[in-house]
């Protein structure tokens, strides 16, 4: 498999975190691609002669889907040959360009083919016309730059803000105090961010601390379970290894060996 990250236009900010292609030309290989939460849900364009499926709904997916928040894990399975490109969304542009209600598509995902707009027949029709990754890449761009000028005045820039605090202090702040800073009480902090996101701050930030955590394991940048407890600002040990099983099925053991295995 060729995997890659692709520099986005600064057109596209704050909205997309980041662009990420996948491809392979094996065909007669199965490729299993895990999904975990990170907090983050997405815009895919894939194409592959004999379908993507997302296990264990064993979902055949469309070629254009927007996914929601992954909360359960899941796990991507395609059979022979296929090109994947991937726009990674901040958690507020499934309401904000799409209009679409974050919480109805957690661990579920929304076929795009079903908006029948001109702008959405033209980007549809243009990628199926052209293979190549970059240019699909662009179009792919140009349609989410058009949805920003149009919709631009529905972003809500104090969960925004108090987005990008939660990522820096990676999961570890209080919420409270995030939200004085962005200027809401506790109380509408907490509606705001639900109804922008579909994950309440809470469960934001525990799945930041996750995903941190997760980059100390799969890196091995760590010399005991310990520092990966307290450096992520985890209770103890079995708070950590209850999160991280929720997230992944595993224990963080289970999973530092499968990895190994692999």
């Amino acid at each position: 498999m060729k995997f890659q990250h692709v520099e986005h236009d600064k057109a596209l900010s704050p909205f997309v975190k980041s662009i990420m292609i996948f491809e392979s030309n094996e065909i007669s290989i199965k490729t299993h691609l895990p999904f975990f939460a990170d907090g983050f849900p997405g815009l895919i364009y894939q194409e592959t002669p004999s379908g993507l499926y997302v296990n264990p709904h064993k979902k055949r997916m469309p070629p254009l889907f927007i996914y929601g928040q992954t909360i359960e894990p899941i796990e991507i399975e395609i059979t022979g040959s296929y090109q994947m490109i991937a726009f990674q969304l901040y958690p507020f542009t499934l309401q904000a360009l799409f209009n679409i209600d974050p919480k109805s598509i957690n661990d579920n995902c929304y076929d795009l083919s079903l908006e029948r707009t001109q702008v959405q027949n033209n980007v549809t029709s243009a990628l199926l016309a052209d293979n190549n990754p970059y240019s699909r890449v662009k179009l792919l761009s140009s349609y989410i730059v058009k949805l920003i000028e149009v919709k631009k005045n529905n972003f809500d820039a104090a969960i925004f803000s108090a987005i990008n605090k939660i990522l820096s202090a990676k999961g570890k702040c209080s919420l409270a105090e995030t939200a004085k800073e962005v200027n809401l009480t506790k109380r509408t902090f907490e509606r705001r961010f639900s109804s922008e996101t579909g994950l309440s701050p809470k469960q934001f930030a525990k799945i930041i601390q996750f995903q941190n955590s997760l980059t100390q394991l799969s890196i091995k940048d760590f010399s005991s379970l310990s520092d990966i407890v307290y450096q992520n600002g985890f209770a103890d040990q079995s708070h950590f290894i209850r999160v991280f099983k929720s997230f992944t099925g595993k224990t963080p053991k289970q999973f530092v060996t499968d990895t190994e295995e692999h």
